[in-house]
Protein backbone atom coordinates (compact mmCIF):
# COMPACT_ATOMS: atom_id res chain seq x y z
CA UNK A 1 0.00 0.00 0.00
CA UNK A 2 1.54 3.46 -0.88
CA UNK A 3 1.92 6.12 2.07
CA UNK A 4 -0.99 8.10 2.65
CA UNK A 5 -0.83 11.29 0.70
CA UNK A 6 -1.32 15.30 1.71
CA UNK A 7 0.52 17.19 4.50
CA UNK A 8 1.92 15.13 7.65
CA UNK A 9 1.17 16.51 11.03
CA UNK A 10 3.92 17.65 12.89
CA UNK A 11 6.36 15.70 14.79
CA UNK A 12 6.99 15.92 18.23
CA UNK A 13 10.90 16.49 18.86
CA UNK A 14 11.36 13.15 20.50
CA UNK A 15 10.68 11.85 16.32
CA UNK A 16 12.20 14.28 14.59
CA UNK A 17 15.35 13.36 16.80
CA UNK A 18 15.08 9.67 15.57
CA UNK A 19 15.02 10.29 12.13
CA UNK A 20 14.59 13.59 10.70
CA UNK A 21 17.03 14.77 8.20
CA UNK A 22 18.33 11.42 6.77
CA UNK A 23 16.62 10.07 3.73
CA UNK A 24 16.78 5.71 3.15
CA UNK A 25 17.08 6.84 -0.81
CA UNK A 26 19.64 8.74 -0.79
CA UNK A 27 21.99 5.17 0.60
CA UNK A 28 21.12 2.29 -0.91
CA UNK A 29 17.68 2.39 1.18
CA UNK A 30 20.02 1.78 4.54
CA UNK A 31 17.73 2.13 7.12
CA UNK A 32 20.28 4.15 8.64
CA UNK A 33 22.62 6.71 7.37
CA UNK A 34 26.29 5.75 6.28
CA UNK A 35 29.67 7.33 7.65
CA UNK A 36 30.20 9.27 3.83
CA UNK A 37 34.10 9.36 3.97
CA UNK A 38 35.22 11.27 1.40
CA UNK A 39 37.61 14.14 1.35
CA UNK A 40 36.34 15.36 -2.27
CA UNK A 41 33.28 14.37 -4.38
CA UNK A 42 33.24 13.99 -8.01
CA UNK A 43 31.50 16.35 -10.48
CA UNK A 44 29.17 15.03 -13.12
CA UNK A 45 30.10 17.16 -15.64
CA UNK A 46 32.15 20.73 -15.93
CA UNK A 47 29.19 22.63 -16.28
CA UNK A 48 28.42 20.67 -13.29
CA UNK A 49 31.47 21.84 -11.14
CA UNK A 50 30.77 25.56 -12.01
CA UNK A 51 27.17 25.64 -10.89
CA UNK A 52 28.30 24.11 -7.84
CA UNK A 53 31.01 26.27 -6.66
CA UNK A 54 28.93 29.30 -8.18
CA UNK A 55 25.76 28.09 -5.85
CA UNK A 56 28.30 27.33 -2.90
CA UNK A 57 30.15 30.53 -3.13
CA UNK A 58 27.59 33.00 -4.39
CA UNK A 59 24.40 31.89 -3.18
CA UNK A 60 21.68 28.98 -4.92
CA UNK A 61 19.87 32.30 -6.33
CA UNK A 62 23.01 33.53 -8.28
CA UNK A 63 23.21 29.96 -10.20
CA UNK A 64 22.19 29.14 -13.70
CA UNK A 65 18.00 27.86 -13.16
CA UNK A 66 17.50 24.55 -14.17
CA UNK A 67 21.26 23.52 -13.08
CA UNK A 68 22.62 20.11 -11.24
CA UNK A 69 23.07 21.85 -7.61
CA UNK A 70 20.27 20.70 -5.60
CA UNK A 71 22.11 17.70 -3.90
CA UNK A 72 26.15 18.25 -4.66
CA UNK A 73 28.91 18.24 -2.71
CA UNK A 74 32.06 19.68 -3.14
CA UNK A 75 35.18 19.35 -0.49
CA UNK A 76 34.40 17.84 3.05
CA UNK A 77 35.71 21.40 4.58
CA UNK A 78 32.36 22.86 2.44
CA UNK A 79 30.46 20.19 3.63
CA UNK A 80 29.59 16.46 3.24
CA UNK A 81 26.41 14.24 3.67
CA UNK A 82 26.68 13.53 7.42
CA UNK A 83 27.19 17.12 8.38
CA UNK A 84 24.32 18.29 6.51
CA UNK A 85 22.18 15.70 8.29
CA UNK A 86 22.96 16.69 11.47
CA UNK A 87 22.79 20.36 10.48
CA UNK A 88 18.89 19.45 9.22
CA UNK A 89 18.39 17.68 12.47
CA UNK A 90 19.77 20.37 14.90
CA UNK A 91 17.73 23.22 13.31
CA UNK A 92 14.29 21.55 13.28
CA UNK A 93 14.86 20.57 16.84
CA UNK A 94 15.88 24.25 17.57
CA UNK A 95 12.85 25.58 15.49
CA UNK A 96 15.67 27.41 13.49
CA UNK A 97 15.56 27.48 9.74
CA UNK A 98 19.16 26.31 9.11
CA UNK A 99 22.21 25.40 11.47
CA UNK A 100 25.99 24.74 11.40
CA UNK A 101 27.63 21.94 12.84
CA UNK A 102 31.53 22.69 14.26
CA UNK A 103 34.22 20.18 15.97
CA UNK A 104 33.26 21.57 19.24
CA UNK A 105 31.09 23.48 21.01
CA UNK A 106 33.87 26.31 21.54
CA UNK A 107 34.75 26.04 17.96
CA UNK A 108 31.23 26.87 17.48
CA UNK A 109 31.03 29.66 19.93
CA UNK A 110 34.35 31.11 18.74
CA UNK A 111 33.38 31.40 15.22
CA UNK A 112 30.24 32.92 16.27
CA UNK A 113 32.15 35.36 18.02
CA UNK A 114 34.16 36.21 15.07
CA UNK A 115 31.59 36.21 12.63
CA UNK A 116 29.58 38.81 14.51
CA UNK A 117 31.73 41.02 16.75
CA UNK A 118 34.24 43.97 15.36
CA UNK A 119 37.50 45.97 17.36
CA UNK A 120 36.03 48.74 19.25
CA UNK A 121 32.43 47.16 19.82
CA UNK A 122 31.45 45.49 23.16
CA UNK A 123 29.54 42.34 24.14
CA UNK A 124 27.72 41.43 27.20
CA UNK A 125 27.74 38.12 28.76
CA UNK A 126 26.41 36.01 31.65
CA UNK A 127 28.23 35.30 34.72
CA UNK A 128 29.15 32.69 35.28
CA UNK A 129 30.28 31.77 32.29
CA UNK A 130 31.68 28.32 30.52
CA UNK A 131 35.84 29.22 30.65
CA UNK A 132 36.46 28.79 27.55
CA UNK A 133 34.21 31.29 26.32
CA UNK A 134 35.05 33.15 29.41
CA UNK A 135 38.80 33.33 28.29
CA UNK A 136 37.71 33.89 24.57
CA UNK A 137 35.66 36.94 25.80
CA UNK A 138 37.99 38.47 28.36
CA UNK A 139 41.30 37.68 27.03
CA UNK A 140 41.56 36.33 23.39
CA UNK A 141 38.60 39.52 22.27
CA UNK A 142 39.90 42.02 24.70
CA UNK A 143 43.28 41.73 22.33
CA UNK A 144 41.69 42.53 19.45
CA UNK A 145 39.66 45.60 20.96
CA UNK A 146 36.37 43.97 21.92
CA UNK A 147 35.14 44.46 25.66
CA UNK A 148 33.30 42.27 27.67
CA UNK A 149 31.38 43.03 30.17
CA UNK A 150 29.51 40.23 32.65
CA UNK A 151 26.04 39.89 34.59
CA UNK A 152 25.34 38.09 36.72
CA UNK A 153 21.24 38.76 37.73
CA UNK A 154 20.35 38.08 34.71
CA UNK A 155 17.11 37.71 35.30
CA UNK A 156 16.88 41.13 36.72
CA UNK A 157 16.22 44.21 34.57
CA UNK A 158 18.11 46.61 36.32
CA UNK A 159 21.52 43.97 36.24
CA UNK A 160 20.79 43.44 32.51
CA UNK A 161 20.43 47.22 32.05
CA UNK A 162 23.62 48.07 34.09
CA UNK A 163 25.39 46.09 32.36
CA UNK A 164 24.43 46.92 28.94
CA UNK A 165 25.20 50.62 29.83
CA UNK A 166 28.66 49.49 30.70
CA UNK A 167 29.29 48.15 27.49
CA UNK A 168 28.04 50.77 25.64
CA UNK A 169 30.17 53.17 27.26
CA UNK A 170 33.32 50.88 26.11
CA UNK A 171 31.89 50.74 22.43
CA UNK A 172 28.53 49.97 20.20
CA UNK A 173 26.83 46.66 21.54
CA UNK A 174 27.44 43.91 19.25
CA UNK A 175 26.32 40.91 20.80
CA UNK A 176 24.48 39.51 23.97
CA UNK A 177 26.36 36.11 24.68
CA UNK A 178 24.77 34.48 27.38
CA UNK A 179 24.55 31.22 28.88
CA UNK A 180 21.28 29.40 30.20
CA UNK A 181 21.31 28.40 32.41
CA UNK A 182 24.80 29.06 33.54
CA UNK A 183 28.01 26.93 33.92
CA UNK A 184 28.09 25.46 36.48
CA UNK A 185 25.93 27.19 38.81
CA UNK A 186 22.60 26.26 36.31
CA UNK A 187 21.34 30.32 36.66
CA UNK A 188 19.43 31.21 34.16
CA UNK A 189 18.74 34.03 31.75
CA UNK A 190 15.53 36.04 31.32
CA UNK A 191 15.75 36.12 26.99
CA UNK A 192 12.63 37.68 26.49
CA UNK A 193 13.53 40.19 28.88
CA UNK A 194 17.11 40.39 27.20
CA UNK A 195 15.49 40.64 23.66
CA UNK A 196 13.67 43.82 25.09
CA UNK A 197 16.25 45.52 26.09
CA UNK A 198 18.57 44.82 22.72
CA UNK A 199 15.48 45.87 20.81
CA UNK A 200 15.50 49.18 22.65
CA UNK A 201 19.48 49.35 22.48
CA UNK A 202 19.16 49.04 18.45
CA UNK A 203 17.01 51.87 18.25
CA UNK A 204 19.69 53.99 20.05
CA UNK A 205 22.77 52.97 18.28
CA UNK A 206 20.84 52.12 14.85
CA UNK A 207 21.52 48.20 14.94
CA UNK A 208 20.34 46.05 17.27
CA UNK A 209 22.77 43.87 19.15
CA UNK A 210 22.33 39.80 18.38
CA UNK A 211 21.56 37.22 21.11
CA UNK A 212 22.88 34.68 21.30
CA UNK A 213 22.13 31.44 24.09
CA UNK A 214 24.25 28.56 25.17
CA UNK A 215 21.64 25.61 25.66
CA UNK A 216 23.90 23.23 26.67
CA UNK A 217 22.63 22.27 29.77
CA UNK A 218 18.71 21.70 29.20
CA UNK A 219 19.10 21.58 25.44
CA UNK A 220 16.66 21.21 22.57
CA UNK A 221 14.37 18.73 24.36
CA UNK A 222 13.86 21.48 27.33
CA UNK A 223 14.60 24.76 25.54
CA UNK A 224 13.95 26.41 23.26
CA UNK A 225 15.81 29.90 23.15
CA UNK A 226 14.66 31.06 19.88
CA UNK A 227 11.05 30.89 20.81
CA UNK A 228 12.02 34.06 23.52
CA UNK A 229 13.91 35.84 21.53
CA UNK A 230 17.22 34.63 20.89
CA UNK A 231 18.34 35.17 17.63
CA UNK A 232 21.84 32.36 17.55
CA UNK A 233 21.06 29.01 20.20
CA UNK A 234 24.66 27.36 20.50
CA UNK A 235 24.97 23.31 21.43
CA UNK A 236 28.13 21.73 22.81
CA UNK A 237 26.98 18.64 21.04
CA UNK A 238 29.40 16.59 23.13
CA UNK A 239 27.41 16.73 26.19
CA UNK A 240 23.74 15.64 26.25
CA UNK A 241 22.99 15.60 22.67
CA UNK A 242 26.48 13.21 22.18
CA UNK A 243 25.30 11.78 25.65
CA UNK A 244 28.02 9.18 25.87
CA UNK A 245 31.19 11.17 26.53
CA UNK A 246 32.91 9.83 23.35
CA UNK A 247 32.64 13.11 20.84
CA UNK A 248 33.38 16.31 20.47
CA UNK A 249 31.09 18.65 18.59
CA UNK A 250 29.09 21.80 18.46
CA UNK A 251 26.33 23.95 16.75
CA UNK A 252 24.90 27.45 16.38
CA UNK A 253 20.99 26.99 15.33
CA UNK A 254 19.17 30.41 13.70
CA UNK A 255 17.69 32.30 10.45
CA UNK A 256 19.33 30.83 7.35
CA UNK A 257 21.30 34.63 6.66
CA UNK A 258 23.22 34.37 10.35
CA UNK A 259 24.15 30.61 10.18
CA UNK A 260 25.30 31.35 6.42
CA UNK A 261 27.57 33.93 8.16
CA UNK A 262 29.08 31.26 10.11
CA UNK A 263 29.14 28.41 7.57
CA UNK A 264 30.77 30.80 5.17
CA UNK A 265 33.49 31.80 8.28
CA UNK A 266 33.93 27.60 9.11
CA UNK A 267 35.40 27.25 5.79
CA UNK A 268 38.45 29.16 5.88
CA UNK A 269 39.03 28.03 9.74
CA UNK A 270 38.49 24.65 9.45
CA UNK A 271 36.68 24.14 12.24
CA UNK A 272 33.31 21.56 10.49
CA UNK A 273 32.29 18.52 11.71
CA UNK A 274 33.86 15.58 10.15
CA UNK A 275 31.94 12.48 9.07
CA UNK A 276 32.46 9.81 12.17
CA UNK A 277 31.58 12.80 14.97
CA UNK A 278 28.65 13.63 12.61
CA UNK A 279 27.55 10.38 12.22
CA UNK A 280 27.97 9.38 16.14
CA UNK A 281 25.97 12.27 16.91
CA UNK A 282 23.12 11.49 14.52
CA UNK A 283 22.83 7.86 16.18
CA UNK A 284 23.02 9.58 20.25
CA UNK A 285 20.23 12.36 18.95
CA UNK A 286 18.20 9.19 18.70
CA UNK A 287 17.74 8.36 22.02
CA UNK A 288 18.16 11.93 23.12
CA UNK A 289 14.46 11.62 24.63
CA UNK A 290 14.83 8.71 26.73
CA UNK A 291 18.43 9.87 28.51
CA UNK A 292 17.12 13.30 28.92
CA UNK A 293 13.72 11.74 31.32
CA UNK A 294 15.93 9.24 32.98
CA UNK A 295 18.42 11.69 33.63
CA UNK A 296 16.19 13.88 34.63
CA UNK A 297 14.49 11.99 36.95
CA UNK A 298 17.57 10.84 38.51
CA UNK A 299 18.55 14.64 38.87
CA UNK A 300 15.49 15.43 41.23
CA UNK A 301 15.88 12.26 43.49
CA UNK A 302 19.49 13.36 43.88
CA UNK A 303 19.36 17.04 44.20
CA UNK A 304 16.53 16.43 47.04
CA UNK A 305 18.88 14.06 49.07
CA UNK A 306 21.65 16.58 48.72
CA UNK A 307 18.88 19.71 50.29
CA UNK A 308 18.15 17.55 53.23
CA UNK A 309 22.25 16.88 53.91
CA UNK A 310 23.52 18.83 56.65
CA UNK A 311 27.10 19.46 55.54
CA UNK A 312 25.33 21.02 52.17
CA UNK A 313 25.18 24.75 52.51
CA UNK A 314 23.15 25.28 48.88
CA UNK A 315 22.01 23.47 45.78
CA UNK A 316 21.57 24.96 42.43
CA UNK A 317 19.07 22.70 41.15
CA UNK A 318 16.42 24.45 38.58
CA UNK A 319 13.33 22.66 40.19
CA UNK A 320 14.36 24.28 43.64
CA UNK A 321 13.69 27.99 42.28
CA UNK A 322 11.92 29.81 45.11
CA UNK A 323 8.31 30.35 43.92
CA UNK A 324 7.18 33.94 43.03
CA UNK A 325 11.00 34.78 42.63
CA UNK A 326 11.89 36.18 38.86
CA UNK A 327 13.88 33.20 38.36
CA UNK A 328 11.15 31.22 38.78
CA UNK A 329 8.55 32.82 36.82
CA UNK A 330 11.37 32.93 33.82
CA UNK A 331 12.06 28.88 34.41
CA UNK A 332 8.21 28.34 34.22
CA UNK A 333 7.59 30.28 30.97
CA UNK A 334 11.19 29.62 29.68
CA UNK A 335 11.71 26.03 30.22
CA UNK A 336 10.25 22.39 29.93
CA UNK A 337 12.27 20.98 33.10
CA UNK A 338 15.06 21.50 34.89
CA UNK A 339 17.70 19.60 33.31
CA UNK A 340 20.56 17.31 35.39
CA UNK A 341 23.20 19.09 35.89
CA UNK A 342 23.72 21.59 38.43
CA UNK A 343 26.43 22.28 41.71
CA UNK A 344 26.06 22.13 45.20
CA UNK A 345 27.42 24.20 47.80
CA UNK A 346 29.65 22.23 50.99
CA UNK A 347 29.67 23.48 54.26
CA UNK A 348 33.45 23.91 53.98
CA UNK A 349 35.98 24.39 51.15
CA UNK A 350 38.89 23.04 48.89
CA UNK A 351 39.65 20.45 51.48
CA UNK A 352 36.21 19.38 52.33
CA UNK A 353 35.22 19.25 48.58
CA UNK A 354 38.44 17.34 48.29
CA UNK A 355 37.32 14.77 51.03
CA UNK A 356 34.23 13.92 49.36
CA UNK A 357 35.49 13.57 45.71
CA UNK A 358 38.20 11.18 46.67
CA UNK A 359 35.10 8.71 48.31
CA UNK A 360 33.37 8.28 45.71
CA UNK A 361 33.27 4.95 43.65
CA UNK A 362 30.10 5.11 41.47
CA UNK A 363 30.62 8.52 39.98
CA UNK A 364 33.28 9.81 37.78
CA UNK A 365 35.48 12.39 38.73
CA UNK A 366 35.77 14.48 35.20
CA UNK A 367 35.10 17.12 33.51
CA UNK A 368 32.45 17.62 31.00
CA UNK A 369 28.42 16.69 31.82
CA UNK A 370 25.72 15.11 29.62
CA UNK A 371 27.16 11.62 29.41
CA UNK A 372 25.39 8.22 30.72
CA UNK A 373 27.41 7.75 33.41
CA UNK A 374 27.44 10.19 36.52
CA UNK A 375 29.72 12.78 36.07
CA UNK A 376 31.64 15.48 39.26
CA UNK A 377 34.01 18.06 39.63
CA UNK A 378 35.52 20.87 41.61
CA UNK A 379 35.18 24.19 39.00
CA UNK A 380 37.17 26.18 41.46
CA UNK A 381 40.47 23.56 40.60
CA UNK A 382 39.11 22.08 36.96
CA UNK A 383 36.78 23.95 34.98
CA UNK A 384 36.75 27.48 36.19
CA UNK A 385 40.66 26.82 37.10
CA UNK A 386 41.77 30.33 34.41
CA UNK A 387 38.96 32.04 35.42
CA UNK A 388 40.12 34.66 37.89
CA UNK A 389 38.65 34.54 41.22
CA UNK A 390 37.29 37.82 41.73
CA UNK A 391 35.31 36.65 38.44
CA UNK A 392 34.36 33.16 39.84
CA UNK A 393 33.33 34.53 42.59
CA UNK A 394 31.16 37.29 41.71
CA UNK A 395 29.35 33.86 39.84
CA UNK A 396 28.77 32.04 42.68
CA UNK A 397 31.71 29.42 42.52
CA UNK A 398 33.25 29.05 45.54
CA UNK A 399 35.82 26.70 47.06
CA UNK A 400 33.46 24.25 48.04
CA UNK A 401 31.35 24.68 44.98
CA UNK A 402 30.68 20.74 43.46
CA UNK A 403 29.37 20.78 39.49
CA UNK A 404 27.24 17.34 39.49
CA UNK A 405 26.01 16.10 36.37
CA UNK A 406 23.80 12.77 36.94
CA UNK A 407 23.90 10.24 34.41
CA UNK A 408 21.48 7.02 34.07
CA UNK A 409 22.13 4.82 36.80
CA UNK A 410 20.07 3.92 39.44
CA UNK A 411 19.19 6.87 41.78
CA UNK A 412 19.74 4.87 44.39
CA UNK A 413 23.37 3.97 43.74
CA UNK A 414 24.06 7.55 43.08
CA UNK A 415 22.55 8.93 46.46
CA UNK A 416 24.43 6.25 48.52
CA UNK A 417 27.67 7.15 46.67
CA UNK A 418 27.49 10.67 47.56
CA UNK A 419 26.43 9.61 51.44
CA UNK A 420 29.57 7.91 51.33
CA UNK A 421 31.16 11.02 50.04
CA UNK A 422 29.60 13.33 52.66
CA UNK A 423 30.29 11.08 55.49
CA UNK A 424 34.29 11.65 54.86
CA UNK A 425 34.07 15.67 55.00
Amino acid sequence: MAPAEGPRPPLHADSIAVGHGYDPADAWGAAKPPIVLASTYVYSSARAAKELHQAFFDGPAKAPAGGPIARGFIYSRLGHPNLSMVEARMAALDRAEAAAGFNSGMAAISTLAWAFLRPGQSVVHGRPIYSGSDNLLNTVLADFGIHAEGVAEACEEAAIRSASEAALAKGPLGLFMLESPANPTASITDIALVRRIADEIGARQGRRPLISVDNTFLGPLLQNPMEHGADLCVTSLTKYCGGHSDLLAGSVSGAADLIGRLQSLRVVLGNQMEPFTAWLTLRSLESLAVRTRRACSNAAEVASFLRGHPKVEAVTYLGFLEPGSPARAVYDRQCQGAGSTFSFDLRGGEAEAFRLLDQLQLMKLAVSLGGSETLICHPATTTHYNVPPERRAAGGIRDGTLRLSVGLEHPDDLIADLARGLDAV
